[in-house]
């Protein structure tokens, strides 16, 4: 008797069959529980780093990585750039009434733009005080900056613009929500690393001076406040520049204080990526 010949046709490109034919000989695995209980005792053992650990999922899954660089590293240079100008402004370092004519496009577009679409990148970063402080903050620049737009072009009434030295208590109400929310952020940031902790706080503590300045109408908490403001953007500075030596070189170049000890030793590594052996990209959460 002829023996019959099954044929099987060849999957088309990119299509993956997800299994194996059984080699010659070999009894087919039993379907329903058995077959369960056999994937159970094929899996490799939980933690396993040999060759092949991987092999079981590699045959039957299809995995799509989009990963992105960290958002903060935007977000924080571009605050650090507005914060200074803003802080040093603020302070009495130099300019004047008019300074703010000057500085707003500037503001408006690094430390406003520029860090909003870094806190809209966060959600694809997956971290939740990026998202939120760098979407605030940019916002916050945005408006500071469209605020002396319209007094420029002659839009709004000079009368608007604040002044040192001067209670406007409008204005400081644009520093209350910001201080408390800040200030929330800078709590969640403990739980990421030290560096973007002191930034926030940093900020939460100088928008409180600021908004009681304007409040009162008092200059020296708009100068302590200004203070505080150039502080947060050196450190913001630092940890904007640590956060890109660490995605440039591959290792911790700048301790920045994070959660785990071997990050922050020069050279470690701050997280172990979820890939493959052979270097397929990973993915973590958060920055």
């Amino acid at each position: 008797m002829a023996r019959r010949r099954e044929h099987q046709s060849a999957p088309m490109p990119g299509e993956h069959t997800g299994s194996a034919m059984p080699a010659e000989g070999m009894a087919t695995p039993a379907h329903g529980a058995a077959a369960q209980g056999q994937g159970a005792a094929m899996a490799p053992p939980r933690g396993a780093d040999q060759a092949g650990e991987h092999a079981l999922w590699e045959d039957r899954t299809r995995v799509f990585l989009q990963p992105i660089a960290s958002p903060s590293i935007l977000g924080l240079f571009g605050l650090a750039a507005a914060a200074m100008m803003v802080g040093a402004w603020q302070a009495g370092w130099y300019g004047g009434v008019g300074t703010p004519l000057i500085l707003w496009p500037f503001v408006l577009t690094f430390g406003g733009i520029a860090q909003l679409l870094a806190g809209l990148w966060g959600y694809r970063a997956r971290d939740g005080v990026a998202t939120a402080m760098h979407g605030m903050w940019g916002t916050f620049f945005i408006g500071w900056g469209l605020l002396f737009l319209l007094v420029s072009i002659g839009a709004a009434p000079v009368a608007l613009a604040p002044v040192i030295g001067t209670a406007y208590q409008g204005f400081a109400f644009w520093f209350i929500p910001l201080a408390v929310i800040t200030g929330l952020g800078a709590l969640a940031a403990l739980g990421e690393n030290l560096m973007t902790a002191l930034v926030w706080g940093c900020l939460a503590v100088g928008a409180g001076f600021t908004a009681a300045g304007f409040w009162a109408g008092s200059t020296w908490p708009l100068t302590t406040g200004g203070w505080l403001f150039v502080a947060a953007s050196a450190i913001a500075l630092y940890a904007a520049a640590a956060m890109m030596f660490a995605s440039s070189f591959g290792r911790t170049i700048l301790p920045t204080g994070m959660i785990r000890k071997g990050a922050n030793i020069p050279g470690g590594r701050g997280v172990r990526p979820l890939e493959y052996r052979q270097g397929e990209p990973g993915l973590k959460i958060g920055q």
